[in-house]
């Protein structure tokens, strides 16, 4: 990596931590790898400060909470995850990625219109896609697709249930008519 890197504020997506669990640290300094905004759940706030990394905001119900100085505060009304997304979206940030326990994104869909929002766990990543979304995988790539409404893609050949396999390396392609599809594959 060059020195010689000029990164807007904004230009990359902000990281939320809402439950950082076991999730890997490599994959953790990937993802703080450009200086994102850091955003955390309180909960989490002892573990990622012990973990060396500069907070810019945490997010709490609470009232009264002290942390590091120029560590801006959220305050939560309902849910924590709900409070970051509706911050980041009026702050006009355009994507975010979020660490969780579970890929709850099927739950976030009344935001995917508004900011694109990618979730890890431990062992997936999942985001919403448009129709014409294309990627390009290695063979035997697996992508875990919740089918509840039709859709074609190309190079992609089902196996199970939710489970879809590239068959050869190269483009997979998906078309359908709803607004957004989520998909997952693993880490």
């Amino acid at each position: 990596m060059s020195s010689h890197h000029i990164v807007r504020e904004k230009q990359e997506p902000a990281l939320y931590i809402h439950h950082l669990g076991a999730f890997d640290e490599e994959y953790l300094g990937q993802l703080l790898e450009w200086s994102p905004t850091l955003i955390i759940n309180a909960s989490d706030y002892e573990k990622v400060i012990s973990l060396g990394l500069k907070v810019d905001a945490v997010v709490s119900a609470e009232d009264q909470i002290f942390f590091q100085e120029n560590t801006k505060v959220i305050q939560a009304e309902g849910e924590l995850l709900d409070a970051v997304l509706d911050h980041l979206i009026a702050e006009k940030y355009p994507a975010v990625n979020v660490i969780d326990l579970k890929s709850n994104l099927r739950e976030l869909g009344s935001y995917v219109g508004s900011i694109n929002i990618v979730v890890f766990t431990e062992k997936e990543k999942a985001y919403a896609i448009r129709s014409g979304f294309k990627i390009w995988k290695p063979r035997g790539s697996i992508f875990y697709i919740e089918v509840v409404s039709y859709f074609e893609a190309s190079n992609l050949m089902q196996k199970e249930n939710a489970q879809f396999e590239v068959v050869e390396d190269g483009f997979v392609t998906f078309s359908f008519d709803t607004p957004f599809l989520f998909i997952s594959e693993q880490l």
